[in-house]
């Protein structure tokens, strides 16, 4: 999808436009929410879907 993207920037401002947070996701924060949830400070998370879209959902 990126090479994509990179080819047609116009897509990539119309995919930013959908998602609240004004930006794409970076992989880096799939890895930060994977980090946390084996995490102590998440000890108390069962069973929950953890959407990391920006917000691009809840739209």
């Amino acid at each position: 999808m990126a090479a994509g993207l990179d080819q047609h920037p116009e897509l990539t401002e119309q995919l930013i436009a959908l998602i609240p947070m004004g930006r794409m996701g970076l992989s880096q924060n799939i890895a930060d929410a994977a980090v946390w949830l084996c995490d102590d400070t998440s000890s108390f998370i069962t069973g929950h879907v953890l959407v990391i879209d920006g917000g691009q959902t809840i739209t």
